[in-house]
């Protein structure tokens, strides 16, 4: 029922929207290379929308400048930025990088749109809070947008916080928090790649980024230029035991694994790791079928497994 209503909801989202009518290019970074942004233009370009996915690198504001001005685009979607590889933990020892890209460079890119007059939306992180007195784990109290970030324990979170800070003074952005994003395809920026990969991991409940709900409604809010923050999550939580346990059942079912501390954890890696509840009610606000994670992802599993069947 719910993927149905998407359905329509998207197709007629772009059917009576100005800009297809005017037909104007959406101007995607990161469409090119980026997991997220490949898919949003795969989104635009199943719409028969005229996209365009820029080729200047975040660094280089001249070369943004100049393609900006080139493109003419209507709107703008930055997906591009830094996360590392294999994870965040190679902000911890490139960090003059991680800044020129994740601070700079976008700030760059949010700067010439604004001085263009182009709505711009930014996918950025909700990686930025843990679990406090005021929001227990398992409470169901989650962080709101007005909420100060609380967790400043990697480089790259730190990164984020001082950019959403900034990316806010703009009025012609609309910023989008992002967690631990899910999807149907076993891609290796998926969560569920990623934690089927880990020789143990830690049972603690997360929001979570469906992006088979989500990012659909990231192009409509873009189409309509919405703007401001919001925490870009499906309600509820998911822990990692939960989405393994799905997995064996759904997709692998000799998988096993293993669980240990967030202590335990911490002494393997660089940095430290976000955990925590994010408030969606600002969102839901707008798009109110947005289903809960625990009820989506059976269906994210569902057609994994039948992705898994047919490539077999």
């Amino acid at each position: 029922m719910t993927v149905s209503f998407f359905k329509i909801f998207f197709f007629v989202s772009f059917v009576f929207s100005p800009l297809l009518a005017n037909n104007s290019s959406v101007l995607v970074f990161g469409g090119k290379t980026g997991w997220i942004g490949k898919k949003i233009v795969k989104l635009l370009e199943e719409s028969e929308h005229d996209v365009v996915c820029a080729e200047s690198r975040l660094e280089n504001r001249e070369s943004i400048l100049r393609e900006i001005e080139e493109v003419n685009p209507i709107v703008i979607i930055n997906c591009a930025g830094v996360t590392g590889v294999p994870n965040v933990d190679w902000c911890e020892t490139h960090q003059i990088e991680t800044v020129r890209t994740n601070i700079i460079g976008t700030l760059n890119l949010i700067d010439i749109a604004h001085s263009k007059n182009i709505h711009l939306t930014n996918f950025n992180t909700g990686c930025i809070y843990e679990y406090d007195e005021e929001h227990e784990m398992g409470s169901g109290i989650g962080f709101t947008e007005e909420d100060r970030p609380n967790f400043d324990g990697s480089f790259y979170s730190k990164t984020k916080i001082l950019l959403e800070q900034l990316v806010l003074l703009y009025p012609n952005v609309l910023n989008l928090r992002v967690r631990m994003p899910i999807s149907s395809q076993m891609e290796p920026k998926n969560f569920v790649a990623k934690i089927t990969k880990y020789e143990k991991v830690i049972n603690i409940p997360n929001s979570m980024t469906i992006l088979d709900d989500l990012l659909p409604i990231a192009v409509d809010m873009t189409l309509k230029e919405v703007k401001g923050n919001f925490n870009f999550v499906n309600p509820g939580t998911l822990s990692h035991n939960e989405i393994l346990d799905f997995y064996i059942e759904y997709v692998d079912p000799s998988f096993i694994y293993s669980n240990f501390t967030v202590e335990e954890q911490n002494r393997i890696l660089v940095g430290k790791r976000s955990n925590n509840e994010l408030s969606c009610k600002k969102l839901l606000e707008l798009y109110p079928e947005i289903p809960e994670a625990s009820r989506s992802i059976h269906r994210v599993f569902e057609r994994m497994a039948s992705e898994e069947s047919v490539s077999d």
